[in-house]
Parts: C-alpha cells; structure tokens; sequence
C-alpha cells in the first residue's frame, strides 16, 4: 500500500507542479519576433525617375509593389510590419531610388545592390508571395 500511495503521490506531484507551456512552446512554429519583415528584392539596379519638387512620394520598402520604386499598398497584404518611406523632394530633379531595398540612404541608391549579399540573393518576381 505505501508503494502505491508513493507512486500516486509522485503522479500528482509530476501533474501539479509541471510547465505544460513549456513543451508547447518548444514544438510551436509561430514566429514570435517583433522585428518587420526582411525585405524582397525587386531589382538589382537602381530605378532612374524625374522627381518634382514639393510632390509626396511613397517609396515602397516591402519590394513586392507592382509600381517599383513606389508603393502600391502591397505591404498590407505581403509584408504585414513593413510601410513605405514617405519623403518630399525640395526641388525637381533626377534621382536614382533604391531596387534591391537594402540600401543605408534611403530611398536613394547608395550602392548596396553590388555587394555579394544582394548579387547572390534571388530575384522576387511580381508573382511571388
């Protein structure tokens, strides 16, 4: 009797005194990072547009809009954390605009896309997810 009393005894106190959210965090795949998304890369190259002074633009950082460089909301659905980079330029002029969206000067093409990181990464398609 005292063997069975210990063994019940050792049950309840495995079954009181457990972290059953322990193993259950151990096997969930739910990512529970709180930094945004990692960017796709659209282009390689930087995109040439002819900016107007005083215009707000919306240069899309997520990679997967349709009207690269600039936004098309894709982000919403896409790349949830990420939004555009809203700038307005002083005066008219030509400028080149980040493809690869990695580069340290943004919106603006710093260089970025030449480095082996970006040269060996593939290539996002508008069809991707």
């Amino acid at each position: 009797m005292n063997m069975l009393v210990s063994k019940l005894e050792q049950k309840w106190i495995i079954l009181t005194f457990r972290q059953p959210w322990i193993p259950a965090m151990a096997a969930c795949k739910v990512s529970l990072s709180t930094l945004p998304p990692e960017p796709v890369i659209p282009s390689k190259k930087p995109f040439k547009v002819e900016l107007v002074g005083g215009k707000r633009y919306s240069w899309c950082t997520c990679g997967h809009s349709k009207k690269q460089p600039f936004c098309d909301g894709a982000h919403k659905t896409k790349a949830q954390g990420l939004s555009p980079l809203r700038f307005v330029p002083e005066k008219d002029a030509t400028a080149w605009l980040c493809g690869c969206k990695y580069t340290n000067n943004p919106p603006y093409c710093d260089g970025t896309h030449k480095q082996d990181f970006i040269k060996s990464a593939p290539l996002h398609e508008p069809g991707d997810s």
